[in-house]
């Protein structure tokens, strides 16, 4: 049987960045309460309020996607900026090669999904909600966060509710079909061993 958590916005942990350089919102992290250099996943949001750096996270892989602001370009390992914006597709890049940021146009707030390489895989879907839709789980680990709007949530008979910042946490979801009704803005993360 799956195990299901209501992450509530307002119990979030608040905590300064890795380098120091902001404050990050820790929406959930496995094992719990595991320190930045331990964790095996973590889902946070973070204020990017000028250009500079990213973290590095030693052997770990990143999915990033804007969630309020005007965007911004991330130049990765030398390569040539890419512009994320709130129309982006979630992107996907190791944590543990040179970043820097550069806004767009005034601070953003994005969402990080970070898995630890060589044990687990995410993925990352932004799901826009007009009335119903059904997420097919192939994975071990569900998380849905509700950046806008509100949904309710439904399996195996099972209801929840999440208004605006609200997460569900669903371990032990490969197989499970999850209807989603509503109208919201919505992350759909999946994370799997490899």
């Amino acid at each position: 049987m799956p195990t299901a958590t209501i992450l509530k916005s307002s119990t979030y942990r608040r905590m300064p960045w890795k380098n120091g350089g902001g404050e990050t919102v820790e929406i959930a992290v496995r094992p719990e309460a595991a320190a930045l250099s331990e964790f095996d996943w973590r889902i946070s949001m973070a204020t990017v309020a000028t250009d500079g750096p990213f973290s590095i996270f030693p052997g770990i892989d990143r999915t990033l996607s804007i969630l309020d602001g005007q965007g911004m370009s991330l130049a990765i390992d030398g390569a040539a900026p890419v512009r994320l914006t709130q129309e982006s597709d979630a992107l996907p890049f190791p944590a543990d090669v040179p970043v820097t940021a550069v806004l767009t146009n005034g601070p953003i707030i994005d969402l990080n999904v970070m898995t630890r390489r060589g044990i687990l895989k995410h993925c990352v879907e932004r799901l826009h909600v007009h009335g119903h839709s059904i997420a097919d789980v192939d994975a071990q680990t569900l998380l849905l966060f509700c950046h806008e709007g509100a949904v309710v949530l439904d399996w195996d008979g099972e209801k929840a509710e999440l208004s605006h910042g609200d997460t569900l946490l669903l371990d032990g979801a490969a197989g499970k079909v999850v209807t989603i009704d509503g109208k919201a803005t919505c992350y759909l993360i999946t994370i799997d061993t490899l």
